[in-house]
């Protein structure tokens, strides 16, 4: 996993040391009130070591799954030795009170558990400061009593251009150690618990993850591939690391022939030109409009060609000129395959090269996915699902190993019997899954055929897409009647 990869962030964040505390204070469940302090009597006199607490060079991970696990964690990077430590309860008012107690006077704070007593004895305490309710517990030293209630809201602090970024992913009760103890250092925190997909936060946040060194504590798997993506900082065409909130609109056809759609009429840059207002069309209803190459990668034939697939497979060095000028653009590609009688995942592999560019992704479209001893044109090819999943995952493998922000995956759907067992289609987050209602015709045929593929499938997981045909369709949808449809548009193309 690429994590040094760093970008400029804000030169001076506001972080906030510790958040204010909340909640009551807690109480004994007596109503005698316990003595401020437990003394434990001692006969010598001994002079106090220095020992305040080291800056070293932080590690890629803290290790811990409860808060007082990484109390521990946390008192071992930053502390050789202590005469003084705070030792909170679990519950999250005492660890706010406790933390901002440890940031005044420069100590360990430790949430009470297993470990305590031991991180106790590792740092020489002679004395601890317990917050929390009465009876302190006994950890063998000089103890007295804090009352959280009694410690006021903390100052938030102003670090400029932040070395470090402590990132936390689990286990929010952790948040205020970790919170100050970066903060002592002079660094940056954020707390991630809330956000369910990092590729999404807002852009302050982002530029908190550009910060060159991250230690992180507590993340998944899913976390630290979301951060990696992000840290790595290859954005789509028009920003971002998903496809919320765009649409992308797109000229389809084969670079080669002007006979398979308007993008093989002109080259790439006088396609991009052309698209450009029909771009801007398509955004009226406040989506992001995306320019986009839709080119068939793997054209149906009626041929069934040396491999007997009825498939005429475009070659690596055709296509390249397109994907070039798209990434120099702006332009996000969707290469589509008509794999005739081989399946979609061997055609797709043909094309990995490309695949692996954050701004190309993928189509596959059904009616041209013959059965053994099946032509072209006399029968409407079929896929099921196990076949579109097979390819999705191949995919979603490919945007992890390469930290890559969403890929687009399309399937083209205009008869029920195109896609079998369709409930069955998986949306790994990887990529973004769009069903594209391709079929031409007269635009209130094309109402009724969208209705109906649509129709129950508000929570499907995958989005949708419509088709314009320049010289089928009579009359062909206006912009603001294709943005008309229920539910919303967030593909179109044009061939």
């Amino acid at each position: 996993m690429r994590l040094t990869t760093s970008r400029p962030v804000a030169t001076a964040i506001a972080i906030l040391v510790l958040a204010a505390c909340t909640g009551t204070a807690e109480t004994s469940s007596t109503t005698t009130t316990a003595p401020p302090t437990t003394t434990i009597p001692t006969t010598t006199t001994t002079t106090l070591a220095d020992c305040s607490s080291v800056d070293g060079p932080l590690p890629n991970m803290i290790e811990g799954e409860s808060a007082s696990e990484i109390s521990v964690a946390v008192s071992n990077l930053r502390f050789e030795c202590a005469n003084a430590a705070v030792v909170t309860s679990d519950s999250l008012p005492a660890i706010q009170a406790g933390a901002a107690l440890g940031l005044e006077d420069d100590e360990p704070v430790l949430v009470n558990g297993d470990g305590t007593v031991a991180e106790l004895e590792r740092l020489g305490a002679r004395s601890v400061r317990w917050v929390g309710p009465a009876p302190a517990p006994d950890f063998g030293i000089e103890t007295s009593i804090v009352s959280p209630a009694d410690i006021g809201t903390p100052a938030s602090l102003t670090v400029t251009d932040p070395p470090a970024l402590w990132v936390l992913g689990e286990n929010s009760d952790a948040a205020p150690i970790l919170r100050a103890a970066a903060a002592a250092r002079g660094e940056a925190f954020v707390d991630i618990t809330a956000f369910e997909d990092l590729r999404t936060v807002d852009r302050e946040v982002m530029d908190l993850f550009g910060i060159g060194t991250i230690v992180t504590v507590g993340l998944d798997e899913n976390q630290m591939w979301q951060l990696g993506v992000v840290r790595a900082a290859t954005e789509l065409p028009g920003g971002g690391f998903t496809f919320d909130g765009k649409r992308l609109v797109a000229f389809y056809g084969n670079p080669t022939t002007s006979a398979l759609g308007v993008l093989g009429e002109q080259d790439p840059a006088a396609t991009l030109e052309r698209l450009r207002p029909i771009v801007e069309d398509y955004s009226a209803d406040g989506l992001q409009g995306i320019p986009t190459f839709e080119i068939i990668a793997t054209v149906a034939s009626s041929r069934a060609g040396a491999d007997n697939d009825y498939s005429d497979e475009a070659g690596i060095e055709t296509l390249r000129p397109w994907i070039d000028f798209a990434a120099a653009n702006g332009v996000y590609v969707v290469l589509d395959l008509q794999p005739g009688r081989t399946d979609f995942l061997t055609q797709a592999q043909r094309y990995e090269e490309f695949l692996r560019l954050p701004h190309v992704g993928l189509a596959l479209d059904p009616e041209w996915r013959l059965k053994p001893n099946q032509v072209h044109l006399r029968q409407i090819g079929t896929v099921d699902a196990t076949e579109i999943n097979q390819v999705s995952a191949w995919l979603a493998e490919i945007v992890r190993e390469e930290q890559l922000p969403q890929k687009y995956f399309l399937v083209h759907q205009f008869h029920f019997s195109m896609i079998t067992n369709r409930e069955l289609i998986e949306t790994p987050t990887e990529l973004f899954t769009v069903i594209q209602m391709d079929g031409q015709g007269p635009l209130h045929t094309k109402y009724e055929t969208y209705g109906a593929i649509t129709a129950g499938q508000e929570d499907a997981g995958w989005a949708w897409g419509w088709k314009n045909f320049y010289d089928e369709d009579n009359p062909m949808g206006t912009p603001a009647e294709v943005l008309a449809v229920e539910p919303v548009v967030v593909f179109v193309s044009f061939q």
